[in-house]
């Protein structure tokens, strides 16, 4: 016990004398090493200032780009739309000169050839005599 009592107090004088010896805290080395440690972050400073300015720069050139796709799909669409609707018009066109040249051409077949108009006035004549061929004729809304 007392050599508990003796190391104890040992211990206890050793660490008071040992903040007498201590020296002065902020000393010429640790006024150099601030001052390299403000260059340092200065220098760091500068760099990311010249990253932002990289990364604004390249989102300009991002954002020009967009608009430039953005422009191209737009005369695109028109291209498109134009496209279709001429193609839709020309078959309009087309259909209606075809149908239009078609009835034309019937039209005129039928009143040059009119067969059938005086095949039918020939079987009305021969209806007045045959009663068969005129309840056939009236059958079929001829006569």
């Amino acid at each position: 016990m007392r050599h508990l009592m003796v190391l104890s107090v040992l211990f206890l004088i050793f660490l008071s004398g040992a903040s007498t010896f201590a020296e002065d805290g902020f000393t010429q080395k640790d006024r150099e090493l601030l001052i390299e440690l403000r260059v340092k972050v200065g220098e760091i400073d500068k760099r990311f200032e010249q990253v932002d300015t990289r990364i604004s720069e390249l989102r300009q050139d991002m954002n020009k780009r967009f608009d430039q796709m953005t422009h191209f799909l737009y005369i695109l669409s028109g291209i498109f739309t134009s496209l279709v609707v001429t193609v839709i018009g020309f078959a309009y066109w087309d259909r209606r000169t075809i149908i239009r040249e078609a009835r034309r051409e019937a039209i005129e077949f039928m009143e040059k050839e009119g067969m059938l108009r005086r095949l039918l006035d020939a079987l009305k004549e021969l209806s007045r005599q045959d009663s068969r061929l005129a309840e056939a004729l009236k059958r079929f809304n001829l006569l």
